[in-house]
């Protein structure tokens, strides 16, 4: 978004990092501010980790930098935009993740955090509206949705020398990310390859566990080397086990693909699937074997179907970028 921002022409001041860089850069704004410089929004996005305890060691050495400086804006009628990013800690899952004494000490601050926001934010962006459902303590009409976005690429495709039909995944693998229909499906497939691309410690905590095909490549890349994947491949995927998560989750990898004007194959019962029946830029699909060896076949058989999804697209594409993010919050939010 900072990127965006400056693209669009924004002086963008990062009030970021640790208390003490964020303290010394919020102390500068405040004298411009009241001297009389005009600001015309302030836009901030949550840690993963409740704001209070976002030090290395965890301690709440800074308690009133942010929530004072939104205060303080308030008090100057600068309108506050927050986009606020992950919810685990609402679902059973986090418990997992941390001791009990640990687990509920951090919900308490979360649970701060709402109050604050409350209070003091204008607009409170979140991935989808779908995930306000689960959010208590803030008004429900202070939520309005900001969806990930996607770089403008110069995007192509190298065809294959044969017929094969070359998928990709990009993203996680794990208990949010549940692919062994995927896995299951493809072995009958020879045409069809995989090429799977995750974190190298998140496919040896599942790879003893999972089976995959001789047409399933998995690799480790990131950055500029995902843009020679994206050039190899037909179709992108998020053909994941529609758990719970999936129903309000906006994947980055979604917008990502539609930025690489890839096609997609998602699943029914996730909020990914529902955008990609709604503009019919791929297929929703039940996360059924059955269902995926239907698909499989029909594309092979009917391969100009992939070239008609990549063109719808292409008619949203620019909807969807990053900068459109942000003139959204000018929109929202500017004086």
């Amino acid at each position: 978004m900072i990127d965006a921002f400056e693209r669009l022409g924004f002086e963008v001041i990062k009030a970021t990092g640790y208390g003490k860089e964020r303290k010394e850069v919020i102390v500068n704004i405040k004298k411009r501010i009241i001297g009389g410089e005009k600001f015309d929004f302030v836009y901030s996005e949550s840690s993963t980790q409740p704001t209070l305890l976002t030090e290395k060691n965890h301690l709440p050495k800074y308690p009133g930098i942010d929530f004072n400086f939104f205060k303080f804006c308030k008090s100057h009628n600068i309108k506050i935009g927050l986009f606020y990013r992950d919810i685990y800690w609402l679902f059973p899952s986090y418990n997992n993740r941390l001791p009990f004494f640990k687990r509920n000490i951090a919900k308490i601050f979360y649970r701060y955090d709402l109050f604050k926001y409350n209070s003091l934010v204008d607009n409170i962006y979140l991935p989808s509206m779908q995930m306000a459902n689960h959010i208590p303590i803030v008004n429900q009409s202070k939520f309005k949705a900001l969806p990930p976005g996607h770089d403008e690429y110069a995007t192509s495709t190298t065809p294959s020398s044969d017929d094969t039909i070359n998928l990709l995944y990009i993203g996680g693998l794990g208990a949010h990310y549940q692919m062994r229909k995927l896995f299951s499906v493809l072995k009958d497939f020879p045409k069809f390859r995989l090429t799977l691309c995750t974190r190298e410690n998140e496919w040896k905590n599942v790879k003893d566990e999972t089976v995959i095909s001789k047409n399933i490549l998995v690799i480790h890349k990131s950055g500029e080397e995902l843009i020679q994947l994206y050039q190899n491949s037909d179709i992108a995927l998020l053909f994941v086990e529609p758990l719970e998560y999936w129903s309000f989750a906006a994947p980055v990898k979604l917008f990502e693909y539609i930025g690489q004007e890839k096609p997609v194959i998602a699943s029914i019962g996730t909020l990914a699937g529902q955008f990609v029946e709604e503009n019919d830029i791929g297929w929703n699909i039940e996360y059924d074997e059955a269902e995926l060896k239907d698909l499989f076949v029909s594309l092979d058989s009917a391969r100009d179907e992939i070239f008609a999804k990549k063109q719808n697209i292409v008619k949203i594409k620019q909807q969807h970028t990053w900068e459109a993010r942000a003139l959204q919050v000018q929109k929202d939010l500017g004086q």
